[in-house]
């Protein structure tokens, strides 16, 4: 699902990102959170304090639309952004920790080696 490159990024000490899910009324909401990548299931998992009270968590338990986009700054001079967007569907998972689980359905990806890369998987 995701590539060489992609996975050495996605393993390689990013720990900030930023998820987008939409509210009750259609306005999107984003704010930064912390994410691992779960290799056994091609995943990945939000976590976070009081995650279970929080608007994303409800949101995402709702409707089920989410994206994620981890990224950084390779280089300021010159300047080389790189980063990953992951869109999906997600899933709010109460126990045994919460957490919400993002399947890709979407994949962008820049800056980690050739160039542009945007698929459906």
């Amino acid at each position: 699902m995701f590539t060489d490159a992609e996975l050495r990024y996605l393993r390689g000490g990013q720990q900030l990102g930023r998820i987008a899910t939409v509210g009750a009324d259609g306005t999107p909401h984003v704010v930064p959170v912390g994410w691992i990548y779960n290799a056994a299931r091609e995943t990945i998992d939000v976590g976070g304090r009081d995650l279970e009270r929080s608007k994303k968590f409800r949101d995402v338990a709702r409707g089920g639309r989410v994206a994620i986009v981890i990224d950084d700054l390779e280089s300021t001079d010159p300047w080389r952004p790189r980063g990953i967007e992951v869109r999906g569907r997600g899933e709010a998972i109460r126990l045994p920790t919460p957490l919400i689980r993002i399947h890709p359905e979407r994949i962008v990806s820049w800056g980690l080696g050739a160039g542009r890369s945007a698929r459906t998987v």
